[in-house]
């Protein structure tokens, strides 16, 4: 065989071997190779291969199979402009931690910098939001080369996978391809030296996973909450249970569920009252970002904030934390010993969150028209147990913050886990919070989820962003997955901000609410998406029902009495728990 074809079977089969289960492509012809070992490799059963034409959706494609898999996957695209269309997902997955294998081809060393066609510095061209980069010469016909690929392979994977250091994230291989770039199985010439991978499939280099958790423990004493963010487990909402503290969780932090959950939160602190201002103590999980009161309250100099963080780096942006641990508990609460009825400090804070959902459920059920936190409440309690939701940025992942109150999932054990059964899964591109490429993630995401029905809410701006990530070859796998989309024909979230104030009206709906106007039944149509236009909760009900296939749900919405709709909000909450 030819120099290309070895290097990408290689490299292929010893992707296999380590676990990798899922691969995208972007058809190109400099990945030629790679191209035909893929499939290849799928034709065996050996991993099960997703084409798309755009290498955005791809990659992003790639960033949700990962997130539900828990798996790396490879992203495989030619050079050139190709490479850089992956950039947005590779820094989604370095801060959210995802385990993706981006595989760019390129020209050989001689072929760069002297104006070959498609051909550009693809040298660390991520440059720090990799956890690793290797470029790897074009292959040639000698010995020693089959040890070092393989290795590279295993190198890579436990990289992504933080096997050593607790820090997983993207790797990039940039590959020189040198032609031929197909198959040429005729050849007369043998290789020089056996290609073949250990006996049994077992992996060339086996990497151990390194282990260094001890628990850090917490005095009694301090009046605490336990706040979840983005990317926390069911560990904060067990560590709120035994030290019978309230759990302020945002919806993708997999803690948003039990008896000490707090439903709309962010209202309770931005209401300011003397039971928020009594808080010492802030534990905080995974990365919360979602809310300016949060945000207020991690920053304020007279409390502990103590953040439980398992890679090298923590979300800390006031600079104010002075723990951090893999693993904390409070004294005394091993084994899940300490559980016992809500004390003065957990009671008070129920009983204001009770008499905010109480607030919130009566502004909305009086609101004239449906907006998007009707729908996201409604999607919210339609979801099962274990049902996965993708929510877009924006106004959908902030509107189930506010509008979705946590769910009743079972607490199986001391260890803090959730019967997968019970389980409502709630993901979010939340690395760096941007809209693109969701509707791929929400469809990698859904054709590895198992569990129940798969669902993404998302504003109108988000679908159209990655409409492409509708565009799938005959081929390709079809998930179970209904997109609800919340169309206000804009930018709904800017009504909310600084910019949607009234004395910015004259300049506001041109350059922040951005009317498009575009026909989702048409753009549909064109990808032959079954789609469904709903007017009401009911309507919607029965949609979210039919979850079978890749499915559209448009929700036409109102966005001009938003900013009224969320300051109507606050003010009942800030009434109801007045002191």
């Amino acid at each position: 065989m030819n120099p290309s074809t070895a290097l990408a079977r290689v490299l292929v089969d010893e992707l296999c071997r380590v676990g990798v289960r899922e691969a995208v492509i972007a058809p190109g012809s400099r990945n030629a190779a790679l191209a035909f070992a893929l499939h290849a490799a799928d034709e065996e059963g050996r991993l099960r291969l997703h084409v798309r034409i755009d290498e955005r959706s791809a990659s992003f494609l790639a960033l949700g199979l990962s997130k539900v898999s828990r798996r790396p996957v490879p992203v495989v695209c030619t050079s050139g402009t190709a490479a850089a269309n992956l950039h947005p997902a590779v820094l989604e997955a370095f801060h959210t931690g995802v385990p993706l294998i981006v595989m760019t081809a390129d020209r050989p060393g001689d072929l760069r910098g002297v104006g070959a066609n498609q051909t550009t510095d693809q040298v660390k061209l991520f440059g720090d939001a990799v956890r690793m980069f290797h470029d790897v010469p074009a292959p040639e016909r000698r010995t020693g080369q089959n040890a070092y690929w393989r290795e590279l392979v295993g190198r890579a994977v436990s990289t992504a996978r933080g096997f050593r250091d607790r820090d997983p994230g993207p790797v990039h291989l940039n590959i020189a391809f040198r032609e031929p770039l197909v198959p040429d199985d005729s050849a007369a010439r043998p290789w020089p030296e056996s290609l073949d991978g250990r006996p049994d499939g077992a992996r060339w280099t086996r990497v151990e996973r390194l282990v260094t958790d001890r628990i850090s423990w917490l005095e009694a004493g301090p009046r605490t909450v336990v706040i979840a963010g983005d990317g926390a487990d069911a560990q904060a909402r067990w560590l709120a249970e035994t030290a019978g503290w309230p759990l302020l969780a945002e919806p993708t932090s997999g803690a948003r569920s039990g008896p000490n959950a707090l439903g709309p939160y962010q209202l309770l602190l931005r209401a300011d009252t003397r039971l928020a201002q009594a808080i010492e103590r802030v534990v905080v999980y995974g990365r919360p970002t979602l809310s300016r009161p949060i945000t207020r309250l991690l920053a304020r100099e007279n409390i502990e904030l103590v953040m439980v963080a398992r890679r090298p780096s923590w979300p800390d942006p006031g600079h104010n934390a002075s723990l951090i641990a893999a693993t904390v508990a409070l004294e005394g609460t091993v084994d899940g010993a300490g559980r016992s009825e809500p004390d003065e400090w957990l009671a008070a804070w129920l009983s204001v969150d009770a008499a905010a959902r109480i607030s919130v459920d009566k502004v909305l059920a009086d609101e004239p028209t449906l907006t998007g936190l009707h729908v996201a409440r409604e999607v919210a309690a339609q979801l099962p147990g274990g049902g996965l939701l993708v929510a877009g940025s924006s106004n959908p992942i902030r509107d189930l913050d506010i509008a979705a109150m946590p769910w009743d999932n079972r607490l199986v054990d001391d260890a803090g886990r959730i019967d997968p059964r019970d389980h409502r899964r709630v993901m979010a591109n939340r690395g760096l919070a941007g809209i693109d490429g969701t509707v791929s993630t929400a469809i990698g995401s859904a054709l590895v989820h198992r569990l129940g029905p798969a669902y993404a809410l998302v504003g109108d701006l988000t679908f159209l962003h990655d409409a492409n990530g509708l565009v799938r070859g005959p081929y390709e796998a079809r998930p179970d997955l209904t997109i609800v989309v919340v169309n206000d024909d804009g930018g709904g979230i800017f009504t909310t901000l600084e910019q949607g104030a009234p004395e910015y009206s004259d300049a506001f709906d041109r350059v922040f609410g951005t009317p498009h106007g575009v026909d989702l039944a048409a753009l549909a149509a064109a990808t032959r998406t079954p789609f469904a236009r709903v007017r009401n909760l009911s309507e919607l009900r029965g949609a979210l029902s039919r979850a079978r296939g890749l499915r559209i749900v448009e929700v036409p919405v109102d966005r001009s009495g938003l900013r009224d709709l969320h300051a109507r909000l606050a003010a009942a909450v800030s009434d109801a728990i007045a002191d």
